[in-house]
């Protein structure tokens, strides 16, 4: 492939690439750049933007030639006080979401999963934690906050301090090319990039994603921190669809979803068709009576947009089409966890843990 065709497909990825010109040239110089992405084991479900969304990013940089390192951010999620600050349960979880993913069609070939807790012992490790804490401010590692799914005023603990020094190090530690995660995580990764030549390291390209919105009604404010309102979250559970809903859950969710007639911005269903539908299927089709205009079968998301805006499209239409869509994708997680013995235990015991904010 070359070098123009690995950039447009990078480009499907990036909402915002920091630097392109940076990125060409990793491309041109490294046959199999090392992109980093990271999760934290923080809940008893993973959504459809973790799951499928993740999945569809990743399989499209390994497309371009991209080697994936996965961080199960065990520790981190420790530090930010998930699962009751309990280490086990939060690598119980760490492990089910590893389950999730081989089952979503992720290409597993071209990633490897690192656990945190492995290179904790790493002497080396705590040297570049420190390193990028004595080149920081405590306002600008606060100001960070957004990659642990909070507000700057919600950074309460010591250890939220060193959350962000921990997520940084881990980039350089992990010998990343690329920083490839949401766009919640764009301060750390800019931190990154400004710290690592400084450091002794290097600057990372950044490559970050759409935050696929929840279910509810976008939030009216215009703060910085509306990208954690918007987002799908686990805090959140009618508004998010997890990877192990039945197909009841998934039709209650979306039935009651935002979805304004003629509202093409910021309406989570039309969100839905352009990051995960026509990723997977190369048309949408709706089933409806002829009373209401028939069968329709629509061949590109950009179309989808403009019947929906005519008001060609009614709600109701979008949100079963997109139901019957999303149904589809989770489908084979939801039988692979009720069809293996061990699987299922898994999901059973990771049900009964207490969530923690």
């Amino acid at each position: 492939m070359d070098i123009e065709s690995k950039l447009s497909l990078i480009r499907q990825v990036g909402e915002e690439i920091i630097t392109e010109e940076e990125l060409k040239h990793l491309l041109q110089t490294k046959e199999h750049p090392i992109a980093y992405d990271g999760f934290e084991p923080s809940g008893t479900d993973i959504h459809i933007a973790q799951g499928i969304l993740r999945s569809i990013n990743i399989n499209k940089m390994a497309k371009a030639g991209v080697k994936f390192k996965m961080l199960v951010a065990d520790w981190h999620a420790w530090a930010n006080n998930k699962m009751g600050g309990d280490l086990d349960r939060i690598q119980t979880v760490g492990n089910y979401l590893i389950e999730v993913w081989k089952h979503c069609g992720m290409d597993l070939k071209n990633v490897e999963f690192i656990w945190a807790n492995d290179f904790v012992e790493d002497a080396e490790y705590w040297k570049k934690v420190m390193q990028v804490a004595r080149n920081s401010t405590v306002n600008r590692i606060v100001r960070t906050g957004q990659i642990m799914g909070r507000k700057e005023a919600d950074v309460q603990q010591a250890s939220q301090i060193l959350y962000p020094c921990m997520q940084c190090a881990d980039i350089f530690q992990l010998k990343a090319d690329i920083c490839q995660l949401g766009m919640d995580q764009r301060k750390v990764n800019v931190l990154a990039r400004e710290l690592g030549p400084s450091l002794g390291f290097w600057k990372p390209v950044v490559v970050s994603h759409h935050m696929l919105m929840g279910l509810g009604e976008p939030p009216k404010t215009k703060d910085i921190d509306r990208v954690i309102d918007l987002k799908m979250s686990k805090s959140k559970p009618d508004t998010a669809i997890f990877m192990n809903d039945s197909e009841e859950d998934i039709k209650r969710k979306i039935g009651k979803a935002y979805c304004p007639a003629k509202v093409t911005e910021e309406n989570p269903m039309l969100e839905y068709s352009k990051y995960l539908i026509f990723e997977k299927f190369s048309v949408m089709e709706f089933k409806r009576p002829e009373k209401f205009g028939g069968d329709l079968v629509v061949e590109n998301y950009k179309e989808l947009e403009n019947l929906f805006r005519e008001g060609k499209i009614h709600p109701m239409d979008l949100k079963n089409a997109v139901s019957d869509y999303i149904n589809e994708m989770v489908t084979p997680v939801r039988e692979a966890f009720h069809k293996d013995a061990k699987l299922k235990h898994l999901l059973e015991t990771i049900k009964k843990f207490e969530v923690t904010r």
